[in-house]
């Protein structure tokens, strides 16, 4: 609930097969920029659980499908954390890169 409201989750600018990331996507670099500042700069070889272990484990529990998305945490740098606490607010842009898959850009609106 704390990640995801109405007319957010947004993915993209594209996917990629596996087969042109590294085994296990293990070694690609994740940023986040707030309008024009990196605020999150880390690499999937940080992650608690790689890749390979979150598919294996929740296969365990659950059937996945082509297609299904495993949305997994957050690097250090959120927004709560920070002193003072950075918020997006509307007329920011935050863009997401994942190396080797691509750069998703999203203004910042406020609710209706």
């Amino acid at each position: 609930m704390g990640k995801n409201f109405d007319s957010t989750g947004a993915f993209g600018p594209s996917f990629v097969p596996a087969s042109v990331l590294p085994p296990g996507c293990r070694g690609l670099r994740i940023r986040t920029i707030l309008n024009g500042v990196a605020v999150q700069d880390a690499n999937t070889a940080d992650m608690i659980f790689d890749v390979a272990t979150l598919v294996s484990t929740i296969s365990q529990v659950m059937t996945l499908n082509v297609g299904d998305v495993i949305v997994t945490g957050t690097p250090s740098g959120v927004g709560a954390a920070r002193t003072p606490p950075l918020w997006m607010k509307p007329g920011d842009v935050c863009e997401v890169e994942v190396e080797g898959i691509g750069l998703l850009r999203n203004p910042i609106i406020g609710q209706d």
